[in-house]
């Protein structure tokens, strides 16, 4: 063997190595475990038999995970075990959630996934045209969430009347239980396709906001990993993809 064909075959080896060691190390990165809330609805999730099988933060989950350059392994736990699973690194990390909203020591995202938050009432009561109509009112809320916007509008004169779902909330103005409600604007558009019908005034909004990531400091990726894939997620228009499937169903 000359010379150069020598030299050639050592980038050739070269090359091949380069390209097998890629390829295991793709092989052997662990997969994105991603938290879900069993309380969450649609269109945010779906649950068949346990599973995750539809909604944001499924379609989420994947195109986070094929970012990251993982497979997606969706873990549904209930409300009330999410924090401790995020401390122990049993999870990477759980997405369209705000700091407030799970205490604890994790690391979070920029703020990227649009929510809305709107207060309904049905045309049998007068409409509310700011937050502190709704005083001594009761308005139908999920058990164990915070509304610090309704909290400081009224203080003492919130009236809250949980139940475990937003679905179930809606449900009962239906039924001419209640006449006030909170809730997601993607919940209600949700809702008023496949559910009940309602007689609502056009919703009172409360707030609107961009939803994080926590991520796990026990976990498999870092947070600034996360906020690298959610970048590219905004600028190729995946997220506002996501959205939009949704919203073109309900049409």
């Amino acid at each position: 063997m000359d010379r150069q064909a020598y030299t050639d075959w050592i980038k050739r080896a070269g090359v091949a190595l380069i390209c097998i060691t890629t390829t295991l190390a793709v092989a052997a990165a662990p997969p994105l475990v991603v938290l879900v809330d069993t309380g969450t609805e649609m269109p945010m999730a779906g649950f068949q038999d346990g599973r995750l099988v539809e909604g944001f933060h499924k379609d989420l989950g994947l195109a986070l995970a094929d970012k990251l350059g993982r497979d997606a392994s969706f873990l549904p736990l209930p409300r009330k075990r999410i924090a401790m699973a995020m401390e122990s690194g049993q999870a990477d990390l759980i997405c369209l959630y705000l700091p407030p909203w799970l205490p604890g020591k994790f690391n979070w995202t920029r703020g990227f996934f649009p929510v809305s938050e709107v207060v309904v009432t049905d045309t049998s009561v007068p409409q509310p045209r700011s937050l502190r109509d709704l005083s001594g009112q009761p308005v139908a809320t999920v058990l164990g969430y915070y509304y610090p916007e309704l909290e400081d509008a009224l203080g003492k004169d919130f009236v809250r009347d949980d139940g475990h779902s937003s679905s179930g909330n809606l449900r009962k103005m239906a039924a001419g239980r209640l006449h006030h409600a909170i809730t997601q604007q993607s919940t209600l558009d949700y809702y008023l396709k496949v559910g009940e019908k309602l007689s609502l005034y056009s919703p009172l909004v409360v707030k609107n906001y961009k939803a994080q990531c926590a991520v796990s400091p026990q976990g498999q990726v870092a947070v600034s990993e996360v906020n690298k894939a959610i970048e590219q997620l905004i600028k190729d228009g995946s997220v506002s993809k996501i959205i939009s499937n949704y919203q073109s169903r309900l049409k």
